[in-house]
């Protein structure tokens, strides 16, 4: 096999952002079999391997060209904050200066890490901290896959055990890249996850929500936050383009795996959608529709006009 020249650095693929097609693409262009995707995509994801040189199933040659022509795309932890309950938040540095965050969650029998989708969120719902600060930029799927994997690192291979597309940003607004991290999530030579263990969280991009049925087996959550419009088009703006009506229709007609339940989250904030008869809108709204209410408790920020609701409440 003849040696290629050097690829510049910013050229370079970054290979955790290529599912078993991207990778089975590269290979074949370079004369390679394509079982060198299964080889490579267990030692990148199962095994957590960065180094190629302790790829040993791996021929030299195809490891010096990975080498030379190829970088992982690994992030940069700016900061690291542990909470009193074993939350662990992660500050992460991306390689144009902007950074996002991703937050581990432990529970008594489940691990879950909410990653970002995005820098930022363009949506700028009025109770959301990363929807004050606008949107910078999509995240490419090396670095969606990224967060994982600082989390192991720090956490270990088996510590994860669900992943909510949940943090900064609107996945379904960036679904070319979020979809071959969903893929290499549930690939088994990749993180080996259930399709179960897997949930996108979404404001209600109708045109992504349809395309992500059709396309991923994952679960689907919704953030709901208001049974009427005019509440809703304050606290999610984006109800202006898809109101609840349509919104609704459409989870209704979302092909839902068996036995599956779409989650409505919902942010409790005093006065504004926590009252009795909002609680009664919402059974109404939700009848018919396989789901799960998630009740959640506002988190404040610096020049946010709402409070949270009381734990009565």
């Amino acid at each position: 096999m003849s040696v290629s020249a050097p690829v510049k650095a910013s050229d370079r693929p970054k290979l955790l952002g290529l599912d078993r097609a991207g990778l089975e693409a590269l290979f074949v262009s370079w004369g390679e079999p394509r079982f060198r995707a299964s080889q490579v995509l267990q030692w990148l994801h199962a095994r957590q391997v960065s180094d190629f040189a302790q790829m040993s199933n791996v021929s030299k040659a195809l490891r010096a060209r990975l080498e030379e022509s190829c970088e992982t795309g690994e992030l940069e932890v700016l900061r690291e904050q542990l909470a009193a309950d074993g939350t662990r938040k992660w500050l992460l540095g991306l390689s144009d200066g902007n950074a996002i965050e991703t937050v581990f969650i432990p529970e008594e029998e489940r691990g879950t890490l909410c990653i970002s989708s995005q820098v930022g969120c363009s949506l700028a719902c009025s109770f959301c901290a990363t929807g004050a600060q606008g949107l910078s930029r999509n995240l490419e799927t090396h670095e969606i896959i990224a967060q994982i994997r600082v989390a192991r690192r720090v956490l270990g291979l088996d510590a994860i055990s669900n992943v909510v597309f949940m943090g900064m940003g609107e996945p379904l607004l960036n679904l070319k890249q979020v979809l071959p991290a969903i893929r290499l999530l549930l690939d088994d030579y990749g993180y080996g996850l259930s399709s179960r263990r897997v949930t996108v969280s979404t404001a209600g991009v109708l045109p992504g929500l349809a395309q992500l049925g059709r396309e991923s087996p994952v679960n689907l959550a919704i953030s709901l936050h208001a049974t009427r419009d005019d509440i809703r088009d304050e606290l999610v703006p984006i109800n202006r383009h898809y109101p609840l009506a349509e919104l609704l229709l459409a989870c209704r007609a979302y092909p839902l795996p068996p036995r599956r339940r779409i989650t409505f989250e919902y942010v409790m904030l005093e006065g504004v959608n926590d009252q009795d008869q909002h609680a009664r809108e919402l059974v109404r709204l939700l009848a018919g529709i396989p789901a799960l209410v998630n009740l959640i408790p506002f988190n404040p920020f610096p020049e946010s006009r709402y409070r949270r609701s009381s734990p009565a409440r």
